[in-house]
């Protein structure tokens, strides 16, 4: 008997032109800002709610995108003005207008406790150089010399730089909560791994799932180890995740996600969010019969040249990798005399 296989299908293959919109269902429009990195863009939803919008997710704080915005707000959003903000997750390209939607728009943020936490406390902690523990983490990780003395001598990425100031209060959500918005009831599913206590919404009343970065279509999301918490295990956090998730995946979920185009065919995404992972750890296992530091692992992880651009997403992930292994007593660890960690399979 023939054997079907599930595909992922992108019903909408042209994304939307800067400050213009696309409905992809009743009430629900999909916009996009610009990034200026390899992945340029974060996509963004309007959901009508009669006399106002709620709005998924912000983009960067940026002159560039407030006039974007605004073009938005004038033109698809036809002047309604927006009521809520809701948030999955703290990183920048997410959060990074909440704030000033708040400040100047007086909408409601809506988040989890941990996305909201975080954001403010990370655009309280301005450095112009890296810290200390951030260069000993670098160490560790076995980071290229010269890159290394490079950063250690630069003013690093503030979260600041790309976050407006975010003003006390919020709505929270948590696993478990329904909430209402775009004429709709969504149940809210957490996941973790790229981003703790990640908020993902999935439609009571017809097939949308609000995916942020935890459910993307033709893209991995970086599960990353920071100076704040070097021990953390991520990887296991994810996988705990997409396995949850994936028992809740339907062929037709039409998934909007943070990032690439909305699509179907969730439960084979989910099968290979999972699979991607098994098969880099198979490969790490087999690249460690010899001791190798973290910046030594990315052939194998990541299968390409990795250059100065992904250099710190490409350590972080590394370094998440072999924590796993770590904590499932795969591997061992020794320090090197240049307080590199040297990992190896037992």
């Amino acid at each position: 008997m023939e054997q079907i296989v599930n595909k992922i299908r992108y019903p909408f293959e042209t994304p939307p032109a800067e400050g213009e919109a696309i409905q992809l269902a009743d009430g629900v429009l999909w916009m996009r800002l610009p990034l200026p990195m390899a992945l340029d863009h974060v996509n963004v939803f309007a959901l009508d709610d009669g006399d106002s919008w709620t709005v998924i997710d912000t983009g960067f704080a940026s002159r560039r995108s407030k006039t974007i915005w605004r073009k938005l707000l004038a033109g698809p959003m036809a002047g309604k003005p927006v009521g809520r903000v809701i948030v999955t997750h703290h990183h920048p390209d997410h959060i990074g207008l909440a704030g000033w939607f708040q400040a100047e728009h007086g909408v409601e943020l809506c988040t989890t406790r941990t996305a909201w936490l975080f954001a403010r406390m990370l655009t309280l902690d301005e450095q112009d150089r890296p810290t200390k523990e951030t260069l000993d983490f670098w160490r560790s990780g076995g980071m290229n010399g010269d890159l290394f003395d490079k950063r250690a001598n630069e003013r690093p990425f503030n979260f600041a730089d790309m976050v407006a100031p975010m003003p006390l209060g919020f709505m929270r959500v948590k696993q478990g909560d329904v909430i209402g918005f775009g004429g709709r009831k969504w149940d809210v599913h957490i996941g973790n791994g790229h981003a703790p206590e990640h908020a993902t919404f999935w439609s009571r009343d017809d097939n949308l799932v609000l995916g942020g970065d935890q459910l993307l279509p033709s893209i991995s999301a970086n599960i990353g180890v920071y100076a704040t918490e070097p021990e953390a295990d991520p990887l296991a956090d994810w996988l705990e995740s997409c396995e949850r998730l994936g028992r809740l995946a339907r062929e037709d979920h039409l998934v909007l996600p943070g990032h690439k185009l909305p699509f179907t065919g969730l439960p084979t995404r989910m099968r290979q969010l999972i699979d991607n992972h098994h098969g880099a750890l198979k490969r790490l296992a087999k690249h460690l019969s010899e001791p190798r530091t973290a910046a030594q692992c990315f052939a194998p992880l990541f299968k390409r040249k990795i250059g100065e651009d992904v250099y710190g997403l490409a350590l972080v992930e590394a370094v998440a990798h072999l924590n796993h292994m770590q904590q499932n007593g795969q591997v061992t660890r020794s320090r090197r005399d240049d307080r590199a960690w040297l990992w190896r399979l037992k």
